[in-house]
């Protein structure tokens, strides 16, 4: 597996980073298919990761001082292992600087970050089809969940659920 080359460095996002950041969820959703699903915007974005209660934490990943890439995480908890761990949202490399190493680094920077807050796992979700991430993530050691399915209420029946 590629170590990044010494100019690739990473770092905690700002709020100045807005931008870039919802550029990369863009090129993300783009990649997998799913851009008509983005309705997110600045504001929300704003809001979400550096209001006063952030739901989440972004890194962004450089190269010679241009951006490549970004992983947006949140920490969640596990009742069996009674521990809390670190949910990766997204990572995304741009793919013109794919193969150099840069998403090993983002993901040993986000197990450094889970060890040092006592996490007990790293979790994320992988598209079915995306067969050159799925590879990837099982080069690093990861398993697949193939006994848990995913659910997810959102829009008209999340809104109907609270109302009940």
């Amino acid at each position: 597996m590629q170590t990044a080359p010494a100019s690739f460095r990473i770092e905690k996002a700002t709020v100045n980073d807005v931008p870039l950041i919802l550029q990369f969820i863009r090129e993300l959703a783009e990649y997998e298919k799913l851009l008509d699903r983005v309705t997110t915007n600045e504001n929300r974005v704003r809001d979400t990761l550096f209001g006063a209660e952030p739901a989440a934490h972004a890194l962004l990943a450089y190269e010679n001082n241009q951006p490549v890439g970004f992983a947006i995480y949140f920490f969640n908890y596990s009742t069996f292992v009674g521990r809390p761990g670190l949910y990766l949202e997204d990572l995304f490399v741009s793919p013109e600087a794919r193969g150099k190493g840069f998403g090993r680094e983002l993901l040993a920077h986000l197990a450094r970050i889970a060890v040092e807050r006592g996490c007990g796992r790293i979790e994320w979700a992988v598209l079915d089809w995306n067969e050159p991430a799925k590879g990837f993530y099982k080069r690093l050691g990861a398993i697949t969940m193939d006994d848990w399915t995913v659910f997810r209420l959102m829009d008209q029946a999340l809104a109907d659920l609270a109302s009940k």
